[in-house]
C-alpha cells in the first residue's frame, strides 16, 4: 500500500477556518482525514501540508512513526506551530487509514480504552467570539453559563481576565474577582469552572488575580503567563494554590520538557492539531504521567479534531477533561458525518473503524475559505500600547 496524494479541504466556520487534511492511498476507497486548523494561519498551514507531500507520497501509510520522523527530522529547519500543525493533520489521517485498514477504532491502536466515557467542557457563548473572549459583565456571563450547564455540561471555561499591563491597580483585580464570585453563585459548587488567562498577564498580576478568586474554587487557571516563559509560570505556581494548566501553544516535546523539569504546572494542554498528532501527544502525556500531571487537551477546533481527541482521551491514563466547541456553527455535522455521541456532558466511545468520521466534501464547498476577523488587533492599553490578546 502506498500514499498517492496529500491535500487540504478548508472550511470557514465563522470564528475560524477548519483545515482538513486528506491522505489518499492506492487502495481503492481507502483514505484518511486529519485536521490542522491554526487560527489566522490558514493559508500558511495549507501550503505547509502541500510542502510535506514529497516527504510522504509513495510511502507506506501504515508506518506512522517512520513518516512522522521523516517529516520532522528531514525538514532540517526545526518546525514551529505552522509546520507542526501540518504534520499533525497528516499524522491523524494516517491513523484514520490504519484503523480503517485493520477494521478497528483508532483508540484500539493506541492501547485500548482505559475509560468508558470522556468528560467534556465548553466555552460560554459557543461560536460567538465576543461571548467567548469578551464577556466582562456579570449578567450576560451568568446567563451564558446557565445555558451551558442546562445543556448537560458539568464544567465551563471562561475568558474574562482583563487585558493587562505588567502591573495594574486593585480596581481590575476586584472587578475580576466579582465576576468569578457571581459565576460561582449562579452555577453552584458542583460545576467546575476553568479560567483561561490567555497568556494576558505577567507573574505579578497573575498571582494577584489567581489569589483573588481562590475562595471560589477554580478547577484550574490556564496559561496565566505567555507560553514562552516557563520560569515565570513556575513563579506563579509557587505563589498560588489554584491548579495551573498550560500547553496549548507549545508544539514540540522539548517545550513541554521544560515544564516537566521545573514542575511548573499541574495540568498540560497539548493540542493534537498542533503538537504533531496523536502519537506525539501520547508521548507528551506519558512524560507528564511520570511527573504526576494531568492532561486536558486543547481543542476549540473542528469536528475532525473532536474525533481525534475522543480516541486520545479514551486511551490515555492521565487524561483529565476535554475541551470542545460543538456549538460554533449549526451545520458542523453536515460537513462532517460522525459516529460521535454525547450524553450528559460526556463523549461516548464508538466502534467505527479509524477515527469514525467522514468529510462531506460537497457540503464543505458551501463554506469556502474566508479571512477571519483578527479580534486581537484592537487590544490596547489606555496609552495605546499593544497587549496580549
Amino acid at each position: 500500500m502506498k500514499i498517492t496524494k496529500v491535500s487540504t479541504c478548508i472550511v470557514n466556520a465563522e470564528m475560524r477556518n477548519w483545515v482538513f487534511v486528506k491522505v489518499e492511498t492506492d487502495v481503492e476507497g481507502l483514505y484518511g482525514w486529519g485536521e490542522a486548523s491554526l487560527e489566522w494561519k490558514t493559508r500558511a498551514v495549507a501550503s505547509a501540508v502541500e510542502d510535506f507531500g514529497p516527504f510522504v507520497v509513495g510511502e507506506d501509510p501504515l508506518r506512522i512513526e517512520h513518516l512522522f520522523q521523516k517529516m520532522y527530522r528531514q525538514s532540517f529547519w526545526r518546525l514551529g506551530p505552522i509546520g507542526m500543525s501540518a504534520i499533525s493533520g497528516i499524522e491523524q489521517a494516517l491513523w484514520d487509514i490504519k484503523g480503517k485498514h485493520l477494521g478497528v477504532p483508532v483508540y484500539e491502536l493506541l492501547g485500548g480504552r482505559v475509560r468508558d466515557r470522556v468528560r467534556m467542557y465548553t466555552h460560554l457563548g459557543g461560536g460567538q467570539m465576543s461571548a467567548v473572549y469578551e464577556t466582562v459583565d456579570p449578567a450576560p456571563l451568568v446567563e451564558l453559563a446557565l445555558k451551558v450547564v442546562a445543556s448537560g455540561y458539568s464544567a465551563v471555561k471562561v475568558v474574562f481576565v482583563p487585558y493587562s499591563r505588567p502591573l495594574e491597580g486593585p480596581t481590575m483585580v476586584r472587578r475580576f474577582a466579582h465576576l468569578m464570585e457571581r459565576l460561582r453563585e449562579a452555577v453552584g459548587p458542583e460545576v467546575d469552572i476553568m479560567i483561561d488567562f490567555h497568556g494576558r498577564t505577567f507573574p505579578a498580576m497573575a498571582v494577584q488575580y489567581i489569589n483573588a478568586v481562590e475562595e471560589f474554587a477554580p478547577f484550574f487557571c490556564e496559561e496565566p503567563v505567555p507560553p514562552e516563559m516557563p520560569d515565570a509560570l513556575l513563579e506563579v505556581r509557587q505563589q498560588t494554590k489554584v491548579p495551573i494548566a498550560t500547553g496549548e501553544r507549545l508544539v514540540r516535546r522539548a517545550e513541554f520538557t521544560s515544564l516537566f523539569e521545573r514542575r511548573a504546572c499541574h495540568v498540560i494542554q497539548p493540542d493534537l492539531c498542533h503538537c504533531g498528532g496523536l502519537w506525539e501527544a501520547r508521548k507528551i502525556a506519558a512524560a507528564a504521567e511520570t511527573y504526576q500531571m494531568g492532561v486536558a487537551p486543547h481543542n476549540p477546533l473542528g469536528p475532525v479534531a473532536n474525533a481525534a481527541a475522543l480516541h486520545f482521551a479514551l486511551a490515555t491514563p492521565n487524561f483529565l477533561i476535554q475541551e470542545d466547541m460543538l456549538q460554533d456553527v449549526p451545520w458542523r455535522w453536515d460537513v462532517v458525518q460522525s459516529s460521535l455521541e454525547t450524553k450528559e456532558g460526556y463523549w461516548l466511545p464508538s466502534d467505527a473503524p479509524g477515527l469514525g468520521i467522514e468529510v462531506n466534501e460537497s457540503e464543505a464547498l458551501k463554506h469556502p475559505f474566508k479571512q477571519e476577523t483578527v479580534h486581537s488587533l484592537g487590544v490596547r492599553a489606555e496609552d495605546g500600547a499593544v497587549l496580549d490578546w
